[in-house]
């Protein structure tokens, strides 16, 4: 029969997880920002929108050291903390005055707090549910991606009543409040066991070991590409919409949501499949979507409908990677070091972000970067159809980390 007070800390930090990444979630939602600081800052909109990109960057190398973090002080202390400076960040950004002081409120501080919370918290919850990881993490980051839906109507709702600034305080406050209360729902997730035998997923890498692994890169390759793909679509979708396939300005913006239901709905679907299928043949499936996607930018007639397929596959695949991977880097690399391990993959997070912007401003617009990411998605669904765990008898690479002179 299984222990009351273990299952009632597993559903509090499943509860408290939720509800911290509904809160972090919200940080997607700056494009609504961009126009409002850019008058108020008399800067293009470009160089303001460039503070998001800076954000994704100091999200993922923060989401690298969260783990050292919580290894410190545990989780409910780190995430307090992640909830305070969010709050203060986002206070700092309604009274930035010029560029420089929104790149530091906006995007290093901004992102760091975001990005201690989100992958330290997925990984410790994921961590309570050994037998339904795909579930678990489905739930966490469902809930991370229902924040910026349901926080892009509070915030345009604020915005039009309250004015920027104060839209700034309500916002940092809202989700310190949120953030803190999550923090104090949730527990340490006890050590996993760890067996003394050759079995795959028996045993767990740290993470010097699993950088030994040739499968520890591929799985980063893989992130790679979709991180690329998905984030660079996502940013410039309406973009897209209107200048590579010549769409009216509304039926282009149509697309955003469009994004947030296939991004929610691969988040969902794949999250639940993984748990039924093998995770790498859920990743196979999510990138097969995505070549779709990218074909029918490339290769289809140009129409509403084409666009809004691919950006829906894109979207989709996106999502539904980004809440499989932690399931699958502990099927891979263990349990126990999982924050560690899937925080340095997570570090493409960031720096895919800024891959496709620099390839389409230096070979001039989107098809090449579509190009790239076409390239990109064959290497990697190749990669997800053969890779195996380190250790199983049927890898077809070495089964211990390769040796380092």
């Amino acid at each position: 029969m299984a222990n009351p007070v273990a299952s009632r800390t597993r559903a509090f930090t499943l509860l408290g997880t939720i509800i911290t990444q509904f809160a972090l979630g919200s940080v997607y939602t700056w494009s609504l920002f961009n126009a409002q600081l850019a008058d108020k800052l008399s800067e293009p909109v470009s160089r303001v929108a460039f503070s998001f990109g800076i954000l994704s960057l100091a999200l993922a190398v923060a989401s690298s050291l969260s783990g050292k973090m919580q290894e410190r002080f545990g989780i409910r202390k780190v995430t307090i903390a992640s909830g305070l400076m969010i709050g203060i960040s986002l206070y700092l950004t309604g009274h930035a005055t010029n560029l420089i002081m929104l790149y530091i409120f906006a995007g290093l501080l901004v992102g760091f707090a975001d990005g201690t919370g989100y992958l330290m918290v997925l990984s410790n919850c994921v961590k309570f549910f050994p037998e339904r990881k795909g579930l678990a993490s489905a739930c966490a980051i469902g809930a991370y991606g229902l924040g910026a839906l349901a926080f892009k109507y509070i915030l345009m709702y604020l915005l039009t009543t309250t004015g920027l600034e104060m839209t700034f305080e309500i916002w940092g406050f809202i989700c310190m409040v949120m953030v803190i209360i999550g923090g104090m729902m949730m527990t340490d997730a006890p050590k996993q066991e760890v067996k003394n035998n050759n079995a795959a997923g028996s045993r767990d890498y740290t993470l010097a070991e699993a950088m030994k692994c040739p499968q520890f890169w591929m799985l980063a390759v893989m992130f790679l590409t979709v991180c690329m793909s998905g984030l660079y679509v996502i940013g410039v979708a309406k973009d897209i919409g209107e200048n590579y396939v010549h769409l009216s300005m509304t039926t282009a913006a149509a697309s955003v949501a469009i994004i947030a239901v296939g991004n929610l709905g691969g988040r969902l679907v794949l999250g639940v499949l993984s748990d039924r299928i093998a995770r790498t043949k859920a990743i196979a499936l999510a990138l097969f979507v995505c070549l779709l996607g990218v074909c029918a930018l490339l290769f289809a007639p140009a129409s509403a409908m084409s666009f809004y397929f691919a950006v829906a596959c894109i979207a989709f695949c996106f999502g539904g990677t980004i809440t499989v991977y932690p399931s699958l880097v502990s099927d891979f690399f263990g349990l126990n070091n999982l924050t560690k391990n899937y925080g340095f993959i997570y570090l493409n997070f960031g720096i895919g972000s800024f891959i496709g912007s620099i390839v389409a401003s230096l070979f001039g617009g989107f098809a090449a970067t579509f190009y790239l990411m076409l390239g990109l998605l064959i290497v990697s669904l190749a990669i997800s159809l053969t890779v195996k765990a380190p250790g199983t008898e049927q890898d077809d690479f070495t089964a211990e980390p390769l040796a380092v002179n």
